[in-house]
C-alpha cells in the first residue's frame, strides 16, 4: 500500500477521500458555504469559476519536497512515529490520469451527498455543484511530481473543466514541458533563501535556485499566470522590495497576497498570533504594488487575500 495505513486513517477522518493509490479528494470549506450560505470564494469573484462545482484535488497527496511550515497537510515526522520517504514520489504503479478522475469526481459526489437533502441546500445547485466544472490541483503535496500530470491536465479539460494548478516552483523543467492549464500559480514563499530555508525546510538542496528558475520562465509561458504569496507574521511578512525584484522577473497576470491561516496541521508549528490581519496584507499589498507598478485591484476580508493586477 503506497500511503501508509496509519497516514491513510489520519486522513480520512480529516475528510479526505482516497483515489487510487496516491490520489485524494476533499470538500472545499468554500463549496460546502456556497452550497449552504450563498457564499463564495474569492476565486468566483475574481476568476469567475462556481465554488460549488470545484473539484479540490492533489495527485499525490502525502508526497512534497517542502515541509512548510504553514503547510495544512501531514508531514513525514510530525506525529511521533509517524514516519516515510515524502521525495522523490517514486510509487511501484502509477494511476492513469482518467481513471483517477472518474474516481475523483464520484468521491466528490459521495461527499457531497449528504448535502442534498440539507433544508439550507437548494436542490438544483446540488445537482450542479455533482458535476464539477473546475479543478483545483492544489490540495496537498506538490502535483508537479505527479509524473503523468501534463495528461491530467489535458482528460480535465476533455471532462470540461478549467484547471488551476499550483506548484512550489521547484520543478522548473516539469512546467517547461507541461501541457498548460487554464491557471497557473507559482507559491513564492520568500523574500530571500534565508527566510525560504527557514519557512519552507526543503528536502532539496538547490529548492531556491530552481523557484528563480521558475520565475524566469513564467513569462514565456502561453497560459493565466498567478504569483502567490502565503504571508506569515514573524517569517515571511518582511521585504517587499526584495519580493518585487522577484515578481518583475515572473511577470504574472495576477498577484494574490494572501494570509496565512492557522489550520489543519500547521497549528503543530505555528502560532494563531503569526496570521496576518487584512490591514497587515493590505499594507504590505499595496506597497508591492507600487514597487512593481500594478494595480491594488480588491481584497477579500473573510480569506485575508488581496489581488494585484497588471495596469
Amino acid at each position: 500500500m503506497l500511503i501508509p495505513e496509519d497516514v491513510r486513517k489520519i486522513l480520512i477522518s480529516q475528510q479526505y477521500r482516497i483515489v487510487g493509490s496516491h490520489s485524494a479528494v476533499k470538500i472545499c470549506h468554500w463549496t460546502k458555504k456556497s452550497l449552504t450560505e450563498n457564499k463564495v470564494c474569492y476565486k468566483e469573484k475574481w476568476y469567475g469559476i462556481k465554488s460549488h462545482r470545484c473539484l479540490q484535488f492533489s495527485p499525490n497527496v502525502i508526497w512534497c519536497d517542502h515541509h512548510c511550515l504553514w503547510c495544512w497537510r501531514i508531514q513525514s515526522g510530525d506525529r511521533a512515529n509517524l514516519v516515510w520517504k515524502e521525495f522523490p514520489f517514486e510509487p511501484e504503479k502509477i494511476d492513469e490520469p482518467k481513471e483517477v478522475l472518474i474516481q475523483a469526481i464520484e468521491a466528490r459526489k459521495e461527499l457531497l451527498s449528504g448535502f442534498k437533502g440539507n433544508p439550507k441546500v437548494d436542490r438544483q445547485k446540488w445537482e450542479e455543484a455533482i458535476k464539477p466544472t473546475s479543478i483545483a490541483i492544489s490540495l496537498s503535496g506538490e502535483p508537479c511530481l505527479y509524473p503523468k500530470l501534463s495528461e491530467l491536465i489535458e482528460e480535465s479539460h476533455k471532462l470540461g473543466m478549467k484547471t488551476f494548478l499550483v506548484t512550489n516552483g521547484t520543478l522548473p523543467e516539469v512546467l517547461e514541458k507541461l501541457s498548460l492549464p487554464w491557471q497557473l500559480y507559482i507559491t513564492l514563499p520568500a523574500p530571500d533563501e534565508e527566510t525560504y530555508l527557514k519557512a519552507c525546510r526543503p528536502l532539496i538542496k538547490d529548492g531556491w535556485k530552481r523557484i528563480n528558475k521558475s520565475l524566469e520562465l513564467f513569462p514565456s509561458l502561453d497560459c493565466r499566470k498567478v504569483i502567490r504569496l502565503t504571508l506569515v507574521k514573524d517569517l515571511n511578512l518582511k521585504n517587499p522590495e526584495k519580493y518585487a525584484e522577484l515578481i518583475l522577473k515572473a511577470e504574472p497576470d495576477f498577484i494574490e497576497a494572501k494570509s496565512y491561516m492557522h489550520v489543519g496541521e500547521s497549528q503543530k508549528r505555528l502560532k494563531k498570533e503569526n496570521m496576518p490581519s487584512m490591514e497587515d496584507i493590505r499594507i504590505f499589498a499595496k506597497r508591492l504594488a507600487e514597487l512593481i507598478g500594478y494595480e491594488y485591484k480588491d481584497e477579500d476580508l473573510a480569506s485575508r487575500v488581496a489581488l494585484l493586477t497588471r495596469e
